[in-house]
């Protein structure tokens, strides 16, 4: 019986020993975690780690030669936050955003972060994301225009989850969302970006307003033409149908209408041609007084004039040949004559051009003709002006023809011969 209750007791102790050796030994990995079993021979493509990884379910610690060391992959927010950082153009902006990092889950990722973060605090994993996180988003900033960063918030995003993944994976870390909170800038770029988008809603919501407003009036005035249209439509019915009525009238009575046409015209054309008959007669009657009245005394005064003007003509043709031939007889004994017929010819018209001259004298009785000067004025019976005209007709006869005319006067008259000069004095 004692033997029974010894040999109970050591299993009991060997029990409680072997039960708290196994909780010692036994670790569980929660599914948001991973365990690190420092100090194994683990390797792996040919490297050799010094740890063993487990994710999820549970292993034995080797005692003695192993430490267990846990990671969680829980979430890390993280606050990214830049200011004045330049964008595409020069403009500085400031951003704040929101992160969630872990890290990585998966081999060989994971390997980073062990390496990296083991035995390391999650604020110091946290301020190292972050100072990843801001330098990307620094580089992200100085591609894009903020017109860019401010109106496509998940571009943006996306842009700097593609910048930082590379810089995260090779600390072991992923980034699973990344929210952009704010974007703003202290110049007042972003607010006049805003306020014209704003404007362009307005300009929008008035366009469509007005295109709504036109549209009302256009679907109105069409309702109206429509209706307009169904009225007139009607109208052109019935006149269809009245002028259809009418033709139908027409029609019967056509047979009635062209037969009175017929005849009127018939009749009218008759009388036209009674007319025309007797127009012709009135025609032949004119001509032929015409012809009695006017053509035959017209023929006889043209024939009459033609034997006077035939008549008068042979006058003028025989005067003109008796002239001619006295002219050629007169031009050829002018040219026997010689030098002096001009003088000859002159001599026979001179009785006529002193006949002419004393004409304008009159009756008077001559004893001694005395010529003055063109300068002196005489108080006789005969004025200067009478005899500087003499004295002027004197010379321009001599001037023409060659002839002293006061010297053929003195020759007729039984003067005293002269020069034909002029006297200094003299008494009629």
């Amino acid at each position: 019986m004692s033997l029974f209750i010894t040999l109970f007791g050591v299993l009991t102790v060997f029990g409680v020993v072997l039960a708290l050796s196994v909780t010692r030994l036994l670790h569980i990995c929660a599914p948001n975690e991973v365990l690190i079993f420092v100090g194994g021979q683990a390797s792996r493509l040919g490297r050799n780690l010094g740890y063993r990884v487990i994710k999820g379910g549970r292993a034995f610690r080797v005692p003695f030669f192993e430490v267990v060391e846990r990671m969680a992959l829980t979430n890390m927010p993280i606050e990214v936050q830049v200011r004045g950082a330049y964008s595409k153009g020069g403009i500085p902006l400031n951003v704040h955003g929101i992160a969630n990092v872990k890290i990585a889950g998966e081999q060989p990722v994971l390997d980073n972060a062990i390496e990296r973060f083991l035995g390391v605090s999650r604020e110091q994993m946290m301020a190292v994301a972050k100072e990843i996180l801001e330098g990307n988003l620094r580089g992200v900033l100085a591609t894009l225009t903020p017109e860019e960063v401010n109106q496509d918030k998940i571009k943006f995003a996306q842009s700097l989850l593609t910048e930082a993944e590379e810089d995260l994976q090779r600390l072991g870390l992923e980034l699973d969302t990344l929210k952009i909170q704010d974007v703003s800038d202290d110049v007042g770029f972003l607010d006049s970006i805003g306020r014209r988008q704003s404007a362009e809603v307005q300009k929008a919501a008035f366009i469509a307003e007005a295109r709504s407003k036109a549209e009302s009036a256009i679907r109105g005035a069409q309702n109206r033409q429509e209706t307009e249209s169904a009225g007139l439509d009607a109208k052109l019915a019935a006149l269809r149908a009245d002028t259809a009525r009418r033709i139908t009238d027409a029609r019967t009575r056509e047979a009635a209408l062209v037969a009175e046409s017929r005849g009127e015209v018939g009749a009218q054309l008759a009388k036209a041609q009674a007319e025309l008959d007797v127009q012709r007669a009135r025609v032949e009657l004119t001509r032929r007084t015409l012809q009695a009245d006017v053509l035959e005394p017209a023929r006889a005064r043209r024939a009459a004039a033609e034997a006077a003007a035939q008549g008068a003509a042979s006058k003028i043709i025989e005067q003109g040949r008796a002239s001619a031939s006295a002219m050629n007889d007169l031009a050829t004994t002018w040219r026997l004559a010689g030098p002096g017929a001009r003088d000859v010819f002159l001599l026979q018209r001179l009785d006529e051009l002193v006949q002419i001259l004393m004409g304008t004298i009159g009756d008077l009785k001559i004893d001694r003709l005395t010529l003055l000067p063109s300068g002196s004025s005489g108080s006789g019976a005969i004025n200067g002006d009478n005899t500087r005209a003499l004295l002027t007709a004197a010379e321009q006869i001599r001037a023409t023809t060659g002839v002293d005319l006061v010297a053929a006067l003195r020759g007729r008259l039984g003067g005293e011969p002269g020069t034909g000069g002029t006297p200094t004095s003299g008494k009629q």
